[in-house]
């Protein structure tokens, strides 16, 4: 670990410039520009001071930031196909049942459609990639095709269908799929 490194991040992040920092610590300013260098390393008790002053607990501190997952790829993606719905659902992002949006790839194959979803809270968006969708929600039915966005809130059942078979973007919140 980059102790200095690690003690400049935090020190910016107050908006505090090394002078400050080394006042509230009562430190001199070489020192606290010394060990952001790595030129020198704090006592324990130097140290526990600092990150009192910049309001952080030495296990905060020391405790490793796990890289979190931003970009995934086919490999990533989790498949379910449904044949007696003929269709095709693609969690594009694998874990998003943990997030406020959960959006798929679904491929419906021609005369295919997704679940009739009966009303909830939230908001469905989609994007057509190719070929063309009737959304329905409640009594009304609306027409998208390749291009074209769609958006609603889902207060009535809702279903998607294609006669002759389609590829879109879905994002659902809170996640239903």
């Amino acid at each position: 670990m980059n102790i200095g490194a690690k003690i400049k991040e935090l020190r910016v992040a107050k908006g505090l410039t090394q002078e400050e920092l080394a006042d509230r610590a009562e430190l001199s300013k070489g020192f606290i520009s010394q060990l952001e260098r790595d030129l020198t390393s704090p006592s324990i008790v130097t140290l526990v001071d600092i990150l009192q002053c910049l309001g952080v607990s030495v296990s905060e501190f020391f405790a490793e930031d796990k890289a979190e997952q931003v970009v995934f790829s086919d490999e990533d993606y989790f498949e379910k196909i449904d044949s007696d719905l003929k269709n095709k659902i693609e969690w594009i992002v694998p874990t998003a049942q943990k997030n406020m949006m959960e959006p798929i790839r679904l491929t419906l194959q021609p005369g295919g459609e997704t679940y009739p979803d009966n009303p909830h809270e939230g908001e469905e968006f989609g994007y057509v990639l190719k070929g063309s969708i009737a959304i329905h929600v409640g009594s009304h039915t609306y027409k998208a095709k390749a291009g074209e966005s769609f958006y609603y809130k889902p207060e009535k059942k809702h279903y998607i269908t294609s006669k002759k078979g389609a590829e879109l973007i879905w994002v659902s919140t809170p996640p239903s799929f």
